[in-house]
């Protein structure tokens, strides 16, 4: 932490401006390692069973009903608005799972990544920085019918790969801001041959893999019936882990699967806050951490943006759970502050691939400022501001981001921020006026 910072210029390794910064602490951005921008437009409308059921499953109804609407304008629309609400949360690198791909009815756009493209515009616009891990959505699930509310996520393994192709070779290959990723969505909506096929791809193009691995119950009693195998032991017995493979969720794993993912070198990406809204489960983040397995963080279905509050719940969850404090302090010999932190921060860079989450000469320019004299953290002392700032701080003392050496928000303040509002605004009547889909 520093009270003066400098901002290099954009390719430059001199600074460019130096600029004092009395009274506030300078720290590395957070890295939102796994979001699905569009969901943002449901945020409060699934907070009722009446309109979204009892659980994971049926809340679905929801969003699949946001999804169907959408026009291309509203996907850059409800993308700058989950982006603008991360860089004002010291975010400055987001992956995003993009599985939105088709016009509504099914049909491809003349440019299948138009939608890719358009969150990819969206986030140059609020000047975060963005891996676009584009998803692979082949079925609805084991022996399930085609579901009509995932019709604009469909394509075929060969169509994903050509359009996979052809995005990544539309933005230059050194672009430090704009970068790639592919997230095969999961093994019920990805069959196992094609999973490979998609995997080989990728790796031969050296990107980060992601995918949602034992987010549900259910979803590993699918894959015993189709593979005879949970997902995690499947993805091992495949072959398919890796340090290049991120595992999404990974709540419902076994002693035994979490020795695979370790022995693989795999990350797990957490996200507690949409975990506990959906109440998918706690992940045992003491269990996974001793075996070596870093853990990063992402704000998911957007229904909190809040990179230290997602920290705090990998920590306080198991506190409710096993009835005990500071579960997380001391492995590897590490604090419980300075672990968290790095959640939100290296970990999540280590999982996209991209040279951030750290103060350091070999590390992109990516930071924000904290006011020392914000009521949530006021009367620290040296010692005790790391701790303080990852249980307590609130989103009131962050003050200026930088992204790349860019400054995006200055004094709390981003300089499209009214229109970035008042056009998700107007999307907001447009798409649910004074009603909200029900679920049958």
């Amino acid at each position: 932490m520093s009270q003066e910072g400098s901002v290099l210029a954009p390719g430059s390794k001199r600074p460019a401006e130096t600029v004092p910064l009395p009274g506030k602490a300078l720290l590395p951005g957070f890295v939102n390692t796994h979001s699905h921008s569009f969901q943002r437009l449901i945020r409060g409308k699934s907070e009722s069973r009446v309109t979204s059921g009892r659980d994971f499953w049926s809340w679905r109804g929801t969003m699949y009903h946001a999804a169907a609407l959408l026009t291309p304008e509203d996907v850059y629309d409800v993308a700058r608005i989950a982006f603008l609400e991360m860089v004002l949360a010291g975010t400055t690198t987001v992956g995003e799972f993009h599985y939105l791909h088709n016009a509504p009815g099914g049909r491809p756009y003349d440019d299948p990544n138009l939608l890719s493209k358009q969150v990819i515009a969206a986030a140059q616009s609020v000047g975060i920085r963005i891996v676009l891990l584009r998803s692979a959505y082949l079925r609805s699930g084991y022996e399930l019918p085609p579901d009509p509310g995932q019709i604009r996520f469909f394509e075929s393994s060969p169509r994903f790969l050509d359009n996979m192709e052809a995005l990544v070779n539309a933005y230059p290959a050194d672009a430090t801001e704009v970068r790639f990723g592919v997230a095969p969505h999961s093994l019920r909506a990805v069959p196992l041959d094609d999973l490979k096929e998609i995997a080989a791809w990728c790796r031969e193009r050296k990107l980060p893999l992601h995918m949602h691995v034992a987010e549900q119950i259910a979803e590993n009693e699918a894959c015993l019936r189709e593979h005879g195998a949970t997902p995690v032991a499947l993805l091992a017995r495949e072959d398919l882990l890796g340090p290049d493979f991120t595992a999404v969720h990974a709540i419902h794993i076994t002693a035994y699967e979490i020795a695979r993912l370790a022995g693989a070198g795999t990350t797990v990406c957490s996200c507690p806050t949409t975990e506990r809204n959906l109440g998918d489960g706690v992940i045992v983040a003491d269990q996974v951490m001793r075996e070596g397995i870093p853990i990063a963080l992402g704000s998911d279905s957007q229904a909190q943006i809040d990179p230290l509050e997602d920290a705090r719940e990998l920590e306080y969850h198991l506190r409710l759970d096993r009835q005990q404090r500071a579960i997380l302090d001391q492995i590897g010999e590490q604090t419980l502050a300075s672990r968290l932190f790095d959640c939100a921060t290296l970990r999540g860079a280590r999982s996209l691939g991209v040279s951030a989450g750290g103060l350091t000469p070999d590390a992109l320019a990516d930071f924000f400022t904290v006011d020392l004299n914000d009521v949530s953290i006021a009367g620290h002392s040296g010692e005790d501001l790391l701790p303080l700032a990852v249980f307590s701080l609130n989103r009131s003392a962050i003050r200026d981001v930088v992204v790349n050496g860019r400054w995006v928000v200055r004094d709390q303040r981003h300089p499209l921020q009214e229109e970035i509002v008042s056009r998700f605004k107007e999307l907001h009547r447009k798409l649910w006026g004074s009603s909200v889909g029900r679920v049958s």
